[in-house]
């Protein structure tokens, strides 16, 4: 399926995670803000690159870009409007919220290296279960940017313990879509306390002799809209990613 095809289906109503969706072709996470808060978003993901590495950069009122040709208020799976902060909306289509005001922020997303660890026969649960990632907000601070500050989010991918460097090695190549790892091995390390229950997403099984892997997570600056409580922004509804025009391995290194 090609990310046209996969954005008809998307426009038309379809709701689901998009994780192995159009392999080869790169993902991103959306976040929309109004204008005057467009600095400290571009500042906050300068100051925090691992979680925020920005794919491109919309003018204010764009609801398409370069890398991604379709719509950006029906083209989605899925969307969250916030309003001070807190989820006002969960919704397929956000035309009616969108405003001539807003500029929208397309951010890698590790569903583009996905492709590359199964090709390397390195397993991926939630592919194998057509789940969605599992996603923790974590104890480590994001350095603040003006009115935005929050917790570092991370997705969790139980890994062979024998194939972790593996999995290191092919998702560094990837550098713009979150690249290694931030942690490896138990999960408290970053202030998690059940990886039964993550914030986002859906709980995967960790088997026997699996290691969880967590790599730094797009979702964070919508987990820095709703902890400083901004009046209002879009984004991607989380794992439901937009699925840009441009092939994975243009980000990689």
């Amino acid at each position: 399926m090609t990310p046209h095809e996969a954005r008809s289906r998307f426009r038309a109503g379809l709701k689901t995670p998009t994780a192995g969706w159009c392999p080869g072709y790169a993902q991103a996470n959306l976040l929309a803000v109004p204008a005057d808060l467009a600095y400290d978003m571009l500042l906050f993901a300068q100051r925090n690159p691992k979680p925020c590495p920005i794919l491109d950069v919309g003018d204010p009122g764009a609801t398409s870009l370069p890398i991604f040709a379709g719509d950006l208020r029906t083209d989605l799976p899925g969307y969250v409007v916030y309003e001070n902060g807190a989820p006002v909306a969960e919704v397929t289509d956000v035309t009616r919220f969108w405003r001539d005001d807003l500029v929208p922020f397309l951010i890698g997303c590790s569903f583009t290296f996905e492709d590359a660890l199964v090709r390397e026969d390195i397993p991926v649960r939630h592919l194998e279960t057509g789940g969605n990632v599992p996603m923790y907000r974590t104890s480590v601070p994001c350095r603040p940017a003006g009115r935005l500050s929050g917790p570092l989010v991370v997705s969790m991918r139980p890994i062979p313990a024998g194939r972790v460097t593996d999995a290191v090695r092919v998702s560094a190549r990837y550098p713009a879509v979150h690249g290694a790892p931030v942690h490896i091995g138990d999960p408290a390390g970053l202030g998690i306390d059940d990886l039964d229950a993550p914030d986002f997403g859906e709980p995967v099984e960790v088997r026997p002799g699996e290691v969880p892997v967590f790599w730094a997570c797009g979702v964070t600056p919508q987990a820095a809209v709703m902890a400083a409580g901004v009046p209002f922004a879009i984004g991607h509804a989380p794992g439901h990613m937009a699925i840009t025009d441009v092939r994975d391995s243009a980000y990689q290194v």
